[in-house]
């Protein structure tokens, strides 16, 4: 299955890599194709990670991340590939995560909760 995974990120340290990290690979280690906010960011800005308050606007100052940049890949991502969203815990209280949550509801998509 296709599997965009969802969570918080702002305001956590590091964006709450870690925790995508070790979701992903289970999900993969399952067979599914996971598409990961944390891969995505880091294959497009690998300094980005070191961020220990989770910070938008430190990531915008030493790199050339932007929410806007980060939302358009995902979404995108979603309308194209996904068949499944996977929720991080702490998921409804992110604001991307959940604008990712009702464009899944609006397409139809299956959701875990894990």
């Amino acid at each position: 299955m296709k599997i965009y995974l969802a969570g918080p990120m702002r305001g956590i340290p590091n964006f709450n890599f870690p925790a995508f990290d070790l979701a992903a690979e289970r999900l993969r280690s399952r067979g599914h194709y996971v598409f990961s906010p944390a891969d995505h960011d880091r294959s497009v800005n690998p300094e980005i990670e070191n961020n220990p308050t989770g910070s938008a606007e430190l990531a915008a100052q030493t790199s050339d991340w932007t929410i806007r940049k980060a939302l358009e890949a995902d979404t995108a991502w979603i309308c194209r590939e996904a068949e499944c969203i996977a929720l991080l815990p702490g998921w409804e209280k992110s604001l991307g995560a959940k604008a990712e949550w009702a464009l899944g509801v609006a397409l139809g998509l299956e959701f875990w909760y894990l």
